[in-house]
């Protein structure tokens, strides 16, 4: 039997609908695409699946009835994972999830279990991160940014942490890697997209963009964090494995 090839938009509603599409035709042969992922297969037919929000809404639905709090939480932060191919993994996860009689998220004996399991653990991981190393600078309209690298899509797991944190002020959580960002009024947290002029550094705080009060800040912060920092004391091993290098970018204690 010839496989086939569902492509959707990348989003996790258009992911849903290639599912829905898979359990509505009975295929047993099925490998699901997002549309900006260059293609692999040569041998498959190919299937556009359009995203609609009820066939989406139903699939998720089927899922909370079928499998724990903790199997559905796995299943979205995989697939925030953007990891090449983890649609298929997650295809036979849930394809496990509706024919077993019974709750299947310790099931590692299922690889599908065991993958996305591991998969939802590190995307986790890096969500806890962002939330303990994101620092904001004020910029000249008075408002806080701050810019992210994440390695996993995790802007939608951090918004509720930041808007419950910083209900008092406006704020931008931006990821220059996937281009979108969080912008928060006071009121709700809003998807959007920004055009940086060519010239932004977003490793240094820019004065044609950034409030003077910024300036003066980092400036305590960093002699605040000196003046903490033991020399005698200092276990630079320790210090990596508990804020790895690659976060130091966010840090202002951290800028020379």
């Amino acid at each position: 039997m010839q496989e086939k090839t569902l492509i959707y938009d990348g989003s996790f509603d258009g992911f849903l609908c290639c599912v829905f599409y898979v359990f509505e035709y009975k295929l047993k042969n099925a490998k699901i695409q997002n549309e900006f992922v260059q293609q692999n297969a040569l041998f498959s037919e190919n299937e556009k699946i359009t995203t609609n929000k009820e066939k989406a809404d139903r699939v998720w639905k089927g899922l909370k009835t079928k499998a724990s709090t903790i199997s559905t939480t796995k299943i979205y932060y995989a697939f925030l994972s953007e990891q090449a191919g983890v649609e298929n993994i997650l295809l036979d996860y849930i394809t496990y999830i509706f024919k077993s009689n019974k709750k299947v998220d310790t099931d590692f004996t299922n690889n599908s279990v065991l993958k996305t399991s591991k998969i939802a653990k590190n995307v986790s991981r890096e969500k806890h991160r962002m939330e303990a190393f994101v620092r904001f600078k004020l910029t000249k309209d008075a408002i806080y940014f701050a810019n992210i690298e994440p390695d996993f899509n995790v802007l939608p797991l951090i918004s509720k942490h930041f808007k419950s944190r910083y209900a008092d002020q406006k704020w931008v959580i931006y990821d220059i890697k996937r281009n979108y960002g969080l912008y928060y009024d006071l009121e709700e947290v809003t998807i959007m997209q920004m055009e940086f002029p060519k010239n932004f550094n977003f490793s240094k705080t820019d004065k044609n963009f950034f409030s003077e009060e910024e300036f003066d800040f980092q400036t305590l912060w960093q002699n605040y964090f000196k003046s903490t920092n033991i020399t005698e004391r200092k276990n630079m091993k320790l210090h990596i494995q508990h804020v790895p290098k690659r976060y130091w970018k966010y840090l202002s204690e951290k800028q020379p």
